[in-house]
């Protein structure tokens, strides 16, 4: 199994990143790190400062919001990125966002989403292969740009960087519709609402997505993620974790329109998911925090002492993922699942390398 590290830089009022954190993690053979945006620092920024801080370690983004930037504009940072760092380090992985960080902070449309997605990832490929000068009709997205008021005098370009043309471009998704486009179109996907017991769930979704695209599902990376926090309390972490959770299904999101509600429904937990934005959006944000269930706290996480933390990793690795990235401000956490996740990595390796 492959490990992750991700760093919640933009926690607080400033960007803080634990530079010798990720430095231990790749000593003790984490594959990547990952940083992530919202409507205050961005994703690449930090990454481009731990390309110079360390020499092995993946740079990966857990995501960049597309309507962040134009494709071409993120391929452009994607391929700097990877040149400065060494071929082969960076992994561009993508995420919508919702519609009013779409419409609200970036002001841009939210309409066709899936379309979007599929036209933005088909021109970043373009910009990475570098086949020739890049154009493309697509039905959200077009190059050059053939709007009403455009001006007829753009032109196809090719990119002046010769960038990695296998450069791995992952989709963060949810829902059945956008899960099957990672599964047709991207290298990896970040499943948003897996976690070991629903994990299955998800396989007919991506074979028909795969079958699109003629390709297998082992070609898919998967790369889920889980919060690690070693301690002799674990009811009284799994509360401490809550208020964050009650935020995102209650607030973070239209009533109708909350990927994390929806992710919690995808769990088993609907009712309580409606409970939830139910309280959180009538002020009662204490009772929100209470109505989130225990369980779904703790089958999501790897909490506790060190032998029931690798108890409760095994399904994680008998789920059919490929990656998990680690939540985790312990040293000690990150070094646990460093020793639990060796002898997977050795499995691996050995058997990437009698393929080869």
């Amino acid at each position: 199994m492959l490990l992750g590290l991700a760093l919640d830089a933009w926690s607080g009022a400033d960007v803080k990143l634990p530079v010798e954190r990720v430095q231990h993690a790749e000593r003790l053979g984490y594959d990547s790190v990952w940083t992530a945006e919202a409507y205050g620092a961005d994703a690449l920024t930090p990454l481009a400062y731990l390309a110079a801080c360390t020499s092995r370690i993946k740079l990966a983004t857990g995501v960049v919001q597309i309507s962040a930037r134009t494709p071409a504009a993120t391929a452009m940072a994607f391929a700097t990125l990877d040149s400065l760092a060494g071929r082969g380090r960076v992994i561009a992985g993508l995420g919508l966002s919702g519609p009013q960080i779409v419409e609200g902070w970036y002001g841009q449309p939210w309409a066709r989403p899936i379309a979007r997605t599929r036209d933005y990832v088909a021109i970043m490929r373009k910009v990475f292969e570098r086949k020739g000068p890049v154009s493309h009709d697509g039905d959200a997205i077009s190059l050059p740009y053939a709007g009403a008021d455009a001006t007829g005098l753009g032109k196809p370009l090719r990119s002046i960087l010769h960038p990695n043309p296998e450069l791995p471009i992952y989709v963060a998704a949810g829902g059945p519709t956008n899960v099957a486009l990672a599964a047709e179109i991207a290298d990896g996907w970040i499943p948003m609402g897996l976690s070991p017991a629903n994990a299955s769930e998800f396989r007919s979704t991506l074979e028909k997505g795969a079958a699109r695209s003629g390709r297998s599902l082992d070609t898919l990376a998967v790369h889920a993620s889980t919060t690690v926090h070693l301690t002799d309390d674990v009811a009284g972490t799994i509360a401490k974790m809550k208020p964050r959770i009650a935020l995102y299904v209650g607030g973070m999101g239209a009533r109708d329109h909350n990927f994390h509600k929806d992710a919690m429904a995808r769990r088993g937990y609907a009712d309580a998911a409606e409970r939830i934005q139910e309280l959180f959006l009538a002020g009662r944000r204490d009772d929100a925090t209470g109505a989130v269930p225990d369980e779904y706290v703790d089958e999501g996480s790897l909490i506790g002492s060190p032998e029931r933390i690798a108890q409760r990793f095994v399904p994680w690795t008998e789920c059919g993922i490929s990656g998990l990235t680690i939540h985790s401000d312990q040293d000690e956490a990150i070094e646990l699942m460093a020793f639990l996740a060796r002898p997977l990595r050795a499995t691996s390796e050995s058997t990437e390398g009698s393929r080869s």
